[in-house]
């Protein structure tokens, strides 16, 4: 395999317009685990519901994580086995113990003042940890896929190519790597590439059919 001296573009018009769901990767493509590191906190700047963050990702691009993936990804196989690396998005329910970290560093990066900080996760804390799973779930759900929309145009940006994959076995998939099933939320797969051919273009709803204007 060779790494990609990828082609980014800070062209917007290029990076929404010119994507496409790809099937079919160049599979002597590999992605650094820089450059990748690089495409998911660029990805992590997504809103997220009182800034808890709570995606998780575990990027699969070696051989033995893609045979472990591709009984769980029948159906993409394709897809799965020639991208250079699989991201798998999980929302993290427990998402709430990250509250003093990433406040406590807003303070001392000089985000926000101590006072502030105090006051939020004083009451965003006994908030979220008497929520119901399924009240935490919607959350973290809606918060992740902020962020998978938001890594495919980065890493359009980055040139390469993706494709979201929700037909997988969500029961196995947290287990299969290693993360607790209970907590961790299985959202989507996104494969990353460079694309063996240029995807097709889809049709799309005109705005008149999918708004309504009060």
């Amino acid at each position: 395999m060779h790494t990609l001296q990828s082609k980014k573009t800070n062209d917007f018009n290029e990076i929404v317009n010119g994507r496409r769901s790809i099937k079919q990767y160049d599979p002597d493509v590999k992605i650094s685990r820089e450059e990748m590191t690089e495409i998911l906190e660029q990805a992590s700047t997504a809103p997220s519901s009182i800034n808890m963050q709570p995606w998780r990702f575990v990027v699969i691009d070696s051989a033995e994580g893609k045979e472990k993936l591709a009984p769980l990804a029948s159906f993409n196989l394709e897809k799965v086995m020639s991208a250079s690396a699989v991201i798998a998005v999980f929302g993290d329910l427990n998402n709430i113990e990250y509250a003093e970290e990433i406040y406590g560093k807003a303070v001392e990066l000089g985000y926000m003042p101590e006072e502030v900080k105090e006051f939020q996760v004083g009451y965003f804390k006994p908030l979220y940890e008497g929520m119901s799973r399924e009240q935490m779930k919607d959350i973290v759900m809606l918060d992740s896929g902020l962020v998978s929309m938001q890594l495919m145009l980065v890493a359009r940006a980055f040139g390469y190519d993706t494709n979201p994959i929700g037909g997988y076995d969500k029961e196995k998939i947290a287990e299969t790597f290693g993360l607790d099933k209970e907590r961790h939320v299985p959202v989507m797969l996104l494969t990353i590439g460079k694309a063996a051919n240029e995807g097709f273009q889809s049709y799309r709803l005109p705005v008149e059919t999918t708004t309504t204007w009060s």
